[in-house]
């Protein structure tokens, strides 16, 4: 899949730094924007970065919790906010040592199975970590949270998951690396949250069992030095390498209006899901 990260021009749209105070749920309005601009070809295809503080992002079935309210109580008690995303998937964790990747691009010309769009991911990811490449592997870490068959794990241990969001002929590739911080750390506060919002209640729906130690950290696995800024700047590099040219772009006005139409979209079922308990 290495050929489709080689564009002759890549849109960059950096929010590792403009988005941490915003929420969450304007990344997946972004998103779903630059999904319809490069599916319907009015961009070119386009990687964003983006960092929020301590949120966590709930999947609907998590929101089918028999407890999720007390459980989201625990959340925010201990400085997380929740919110939930209208699309499959389980609770995440966002916070700033957190750096969250998107690779948006259009299957108008060709189209793109869901492996490929995963594929292309795992090749970034390569490519970001040289030093590390061999020994990243892509398959289910039983006791992780939010486990997919696509998690991404060095000796057992997993750093990332991957995602996909796909709208108006346009495909939205997203990955979280743990950067910074405990692995473990994390995966014990959505531990926590699990038990608080399931209080041992039987359910249709399995939920994670979740085993802290199985999560780390790419600071705790690599390199103690390395930060989120570092790995934004061999992005960079990266695409500088990969394409005759690179865009540093936000979106235009008349793309604002686009935008502004999605992010209504997105609040307004996010309050909906809110409500329903």
């Amino acid at each position: 899949m290495k050929h489709i990260l080689q564009q002759p021009i890549w849109r960059y749209y950096d929010q590792s730094i403009s988005a941490k105070q915003r929420s969450p749920l304007e990344s997946f309005a972004t998103d779903d924007t630059l999904c319809q601009l490069v599916g319907q070809l009015m961009s070119p295809p386009t990687i964003r970065t983006w960092v929020h503080e301590a949120s966590v992002v709930l999947g609907i079935q998590d929101h089918r919790l028999p407890y999720v309210q007390q459980g989201m109580e625990l959340l925010e008690s201990r400085g997380y906010h929740p919110i939930v995303r209208n699309s499959g998937g389980l609770a995440v964790v966002l916070d700033e040592g957190i750096l969250n990747i998107s690779i948006v691009l259009s299957e108008q010309k060709e189209s793109l199975s869901i492996n490929d769009g995963y594929d292309v991911m795992v090749d970034l990811v390569k490519g970001l970590f040289p030093e590390v490449a061999e020994k990243i592997e892509a398959y289910e870490i039983v006791g992780s949270y939010c486990p997919g068959s696509y998690d991404l794990s060095i000796d057992g241990k997993k750093f990332a998951g991957i995602s996909q969001r796909r709208l108006r002929q346009g495909v939205a590739v997203q990955i979280y690396l743990c950067i910074e911080g405990s692995g473990s750390q994390r995966a014990a506060l959505i531990r926590d949250f699990y038990e608080e919002s399931l209080q041992q209640e039987e359910t249709k729906f399995a939920y994670p069992q979740i085993v802290p130690e199985v999560m780390a950290s790419l600071s705790e696995l690599i390199d103690p030095h390395l930060t989120v800024e570092a790995v934004v700047i061999r992005l960079q590099q990266l695409l500088n390498q990969w394409a005759e040219e690179v865009r540093p772009q936000s979106f235009y006005d008349e793309e604002l209006t686009l935008y502004g139409f999605y992010l209504q979209r997105v609040f307004e079922r996010n309050t909906k899901m809110l409500e329903r308990k």
